[in-house]
């Protein structure tokens, strides 16, 4: 199994999904998002009770299941502006969250997304949705700018470089750019082909204090991990949370 083998290369988290975030995916009804989660949740704590599993979900009802059936975080693309229950849900779990910035629907996200100033407004609206979720009750919460989710290249590494300008809102940052067009399409290149452009990312996003990557390729995110405790050993993040 996949998900199996990816924790075996020293994942802290499997991150499962049933319903495609990408730019453009057709929306599929909360009973088969769920039904395409369940059994593989189900196949990966059989297999590796040890497992930690994320669940990437933006719908409250998907996410109660998935904790319920030993999911331990919740990952949610669009920061609670999917599903206005979804802060009350992770807060009556008890789980950590990730609460990400996106523009749009996966629908339509990606269709001439437009900022005046794409950091500060994005810095701004995160801010806002941090606030929500912990008047709600959600204790653990991680930040993600979310890259690609309603933004151009020219956005995407807008936010990269100025990454570091969101640690003022006082919760650890996930970056997640693994394989993405921000990667291949300056390239000229696929995303079977964006491995070492995803690796130069995730060093320079570490370099600006991303505490999580999100990553397809695991072996190869880890060596990252090693050479960058060589040059900072005193700012090396670790498992979140701990």
């Amino acid at each position: 199994m996949h998900a199996t083998a990816l924790w075996d290369e020293g994942a802290d988290f499997i991150d499962l999904g049933g319903a495609s975030t990408r730019p453009g995916a057709a929306e599929v009804s909360a009973a088969a998002e769920w039904e395409r989660i369940r059994p593989v949740l189900e196949g990966v704590l059989a297999a590796r009770p040890e497992a930690r599993i994320s669940v990437d979900t933006f719908r409250a009802e998907v996410a109660r299941k998935a904790v319920e059936a030993g999911a331990v975080l919740v990952n949610d693309i669009s920061g609670g502006t999917y599903d206005p229950d979804m802060f009350a849900a992770v807060a009556e779990a008890g789980v950590p969250y990730v609460l990400t910035h996106v523009q749009g629907t996966p629908a339509t996200m990606q269709v001439a997304p437009h900022y005046d100033d794409v950091v500060m407004e994005v810095h701004r609206a995160l801010g806002g949705r941090l606030a929500e979720a912990r008047e709600a009750g959600v204790g653990d919460v991680l930040l993600d700018v979310g890259f690609g989710f309603g933004k151009s290249l020219e956005h995407n590494y807008a936010l990269l470089a100025n990454l570091e300008l969101f640690h003022s809102l006082g919760a650890p940052l996930l970056v997640g750019v693994s394989r993405k067009s921000m990667v291949y399409k300056p390239l000229g290149t696929s995303p079977d082909a964006a491995l070492n452009g995803t690796t130069a990312l995730h060093a320079w996003a570490l370099e600006r204090g991303a505490q999580v990557l999100r990553v397809h390729d695991v072996a190869a995110a880890r060596e990252v991990l090693a050479l960058f405790a060589l040059l900072h050993p005193e700012s090396l993040p670790g498992p979140w949370p701990a």
